[in-house]
């Protein structure tokens, strides 16, 4: 039982230095402020089976002056040499792939990608075997709420 109450005692004590401020949730997406790192950042998880491991962030670190930077974490590895890519609305983006993680290939693709979350209802992340859909309501307020929660680091 001791044992036991120190382990409790210790969880509650490392819990603060992984603690991130919640900025808002907004329908099937939240936002959070890193005040350590310092970083904001919207992030959601993809429908389906899947859920667990995959997620699709919109990250700002103000001291290295990146601002919504994309970032997608896939469900798993795509096969290797596979295309990957997101859908929004009616358009398709190529994206770059390392492992298990996904990004836009330059500046221009990210912030077009930026833009159509703003006006799409779902998108999807295929290619190598895998498929993660996800909702789109509430990006756009998500998105807003990191970059004004990072305005003050």
């Amino acid at each position: 039982m001791h044992r036991l109450a120190i382990f409790i005692a210790l969880a509650a004590l490392a819990a603060p230095l992984s603690a991130k401020d919640s900025l808002g949730v907004y329908s099937s997406w939240a936002a959070f402020r890193d005040v350590d790192t310092p970083r904001c950042y919207a992030i959601a998880k993809p429908r389906g089976r899947n859920a667990s491991t995959a997620y699709f962030s919109i990250a700002t670190w103000p001291k290295q002056r990146v601002r919504n930077q994309v970032h997608i974490r896939l469900s798993r590895a795509p096969y290797q040499g596979s295309r990957i890519r997101l859908r929004i609305g009616r358009t398709n983006y190529d994206l770059t792939a390392r492992g298990r993680d996904a990004w836009a290939k330059d500046p221009q693709t990210n912030a077009a990608i930026l833009a159509a979350l703003r006006s799409a209802t779902t998108m999807r992340v295929t290619g190598g075997g895998l498929s993660d859909r996800y909702e789109l309501s509430g990006v756009a307020t998500a998105m807003d709420a990191a970059v004004v929660g990072c305005s003050e680091l």
